[in-house]
């Protein structure tokens, strides 16, 4: 029988600089996403034969795994998964990126692989410098919000820290109440990851900074790696009504990410019409394509 141990904070120093070697760019792959989203997801993970592999919930109720895509030991370790869940009458689903997943799994397992693509979970995928440059006519008006803001609010950039915590929280708590009196189930889930997060700066590493204006948090983003070229940013959070505050904090986090990270993953936008158009008019350099890998022999 297979074991999976649920990946909680002391799993950091085990798996955070294992992740990044998984050479995957998707944003579930960063210590920090799979441990504040633990609550949601059940995440947990198992070596099979030396295999790295991670076990998750997608929407609750379909259970994926997800490993390095390719190779003998990858192969086995599927196969003895594959096996395990047959034994117990349930489907086995892989998650992750497909155009890595197909070629092996064609090989490997020929025509028992389905795959199912799903727009609404691929990662946004920019250049770190474009982030934080903003050159070129795409970017021309993210540049117009910055140059507005710098000329209109005299501002600070703080580092995050742990003291920080409770301000960025009562910032969410505001920019909640803007949205509806009711927060969806989504910000809600969005909000308990946040603050798990933020209680633990410190042992997370967190990565992250704030804004502030006339002595108030007006925006803060953090984030963390998810692999040796890739950081991943996993919340950004400002008052909309403090003009370009949004494009600053993104800027501003984006020229603190270390410059051997060529790319910044913003992750996805679930679908959501808002989120979509404001992630896509950054004019990212690639859509991480994602989606199942279903076994059906």
């Amino acid at each position: 029988m297979i074991t999976f141990k649920k990946i909680n904070l002391e799993d950091r120093d085990l798996l955070a600089p294992l992740l990044p070697t998984l050479d995957n760019r998707d944003c579930n792959l960063s210590f920090v996403n799979l441990y504040s989203w633990q609550f949601l997801t059940d995440a947990s993970y198992a070596f099979i034969g030396g295999t790295p592999v991670l076990r998750l919930l997608l929407e609750r109720t379909r259970t994926v795994y997800i490993l390095p895509p390719g190779g003998d030991d990858s192969t086995r370790a599927l196969q003895l998964l594959i096996e395990e869940d047959r034994q117990h009458d349930r489907p086995t689903r892989l998650f992750g990126i497909i155009p890595r997943l197909a070629p092996w799994l064609d090989e490997a397992f020929p025509g028992a692989f389905r795959y199912h693509a799903n727009r609404d979970y691929f990662d946004y995928l920019y250049l770190r410098r474009d982030l934080v440059e903003l050159r070129g006519k795409y970017l021309q008006a993210k540049r117009n919000h910055v140059n507005k803001f710098l000329r209109t609010y005299a501002h600070e950039y703080l580092p995050l820290t742990p003291s920080l915590a409770p301000e960025c929280l009562q910032l969410e708590e505001e920019w909640c109440l803007r949205h509806g009196d009711a927060p969806s189930e989504s910000l809600r889930n969005e909000r308990q990851a946040m603050t798990l997060a933020l209680n633990h700066v410190a042992e997370l590493q967190l990565l992250g900074g704030a804004i502030r204006v006339n002595g108030k948090l007006v925006a803060f983003a953090y984030g963390a790696p998810v692999t040796t070229d890739t950081f991943g940013i996993h919340i950004e959070k400002a008052d909309a009504s403090i003009g370009g505050a949004y494009n600053m904090i993104n800027q501003e986090l984006a020229r603190r990410v270390p410059e051997h990270y060529t790319y910044i993953n913003r992750e996805e936008d679930l679908g959501i019409p808002g989120l979509r158009q404001a992630k896509g008019s950054y004019h990212p350099y690639l859509l991480l394509e994602k989606g199942v890998a279903e076994y059906h022999p």
